[in-house]
């Protein structure tokens, strides 16, 4: 019997065809032949101590206008997958911390969940950076409205953003002098009680946040410079920004070999770094992005590798 992969993914009918990676990476699994079993997160559940799933069956295609074909429903265990991917975007909230506890338990039954699940939630995706201090500019992470403003003291000019948010969402640049300094972090600490992270401002951003990707640690060749729109201080594709594939810099493999290790230690097999300049700024471990315009521009097949990976963890 071939591989039988599960995938829980947001609802595959609002995806966009043309930049979706988990496309890809099913796109690549059926070219394997691997039989697909689709999921949302409310599929999910417990009996009798057993991770459980309603499934269906998925076949997919790469057609803007006709991309899926759902089949029949099973109930199953979640061991009975030789595999599962979980590809649902933050928010990272408690339904997602659940959805890893059920995972984890079919983990131990022997599937091989994509990426870890304790990983997942050990590994805030702006915290998990500071663990390599190397590769990072300078930051602080706090609540205290009083440290938040010495930083900008410090620093000038600085970043403000939550801990918890993707795409480019609430992120502040604030400049010497300006008067909104104060609104700005009460608002995103929620007076004080709520941790955000301040990074010093990386010039370099106008030619591109880079997404970095890494394959059990290996990086891709080649990064997506997702760069701003005109007069936005944000990369993020979410945000306006346009992606530009390119080579990895010297000191691009560089912080990908100070970050590898510990990536494989913990299970994470797909990661997106995040890199302004020279430095790193998140590690993506939830459902990292950008495969589908990498592989457009330089002639990839990146979610084939992933899937090699996965089959060599399999073997």
């Amino acid at each position: 019997m071939g591989v039988r992969l599960g995938v829980v993914m947001d609802p595959i009918e609002s995806i966009s065809v043309k930049k979706d990676t988990t496309l890809a990476m099913l796109l690549a699994a059926q070219k394997w032949g691997w039989v697909i079993h689709y999921m949302l997160q409310s599929d999910l559940y417990m009996a009798q101590s057993e991770s459980r799933a309603q499934t269906r069956t998925l076949s997919v295609r790469d057609d803007e206008q006709d991309w899926f074909t759902l089949g029949s429903q099973t109930d199953m265990a979640l061991a009975d997958l030789d595999v599962i991917l979980m590809r649902v975007d933050p928010p990272f909230d408690m339904d997602y911390i659940y959805t890893t506890y059920l995972l984890e338990n079919a983990q131990r039954a022997g599937s091989l969940i994509v990426n870890d699940p304790q990983s997942l939630r050990d590994c805030n995706e702006k915290l998990f950076a500071t663990q390599f201090p190397q590769c990072c500019p300078p930051l602080m992470v706090g609540s205290s409205m009083e440290k938040l403003r010495a930083f900008h003291n410090q620093h000038q000019d600085v970043i403000y953003k939550p801990l918890d948010g993707m795409g480019g969402a609430s992120i502040f640049r604030v400049k010497p002098g300006d008067p909104n300094l104060s609104v700005i972090i009460e608002t995103l600490t929620c007076g004080g009680v709520k941790h955000i992270m301040a990074q010093k401002f990386i010039p370099e951003i106008s030619n591109g946040d880079k997404r970095l990707l890494l394959i059990d640690g290996k990086p891709v060749g080649h990064a997506l410079a997702r760069v701003p729109a005109s007069g936005e201080t944000r990369g993020n594709l979410a945000a306006g920004g346009s992606g530009v594939a390119q080579e990895l810099s010297e000191r691009d493999y560089w912080i990908c070999e100070q970050v590898a290790p510990l990536l494989r230690e913990k299970g994470l097999l797909f990661v997106g770094l995040d890199v302004i300049g020279d430095y790193l700024t998140e590690i993506n471990v939830t459902s990292p992005t950008c495969v589908r315009e990498i592989d457009r521009e330089m002639n990839l097949d990146i979610a084939g590798d992933l899937m090699e990976c996965i089959q060599a963890k399999l073997a």
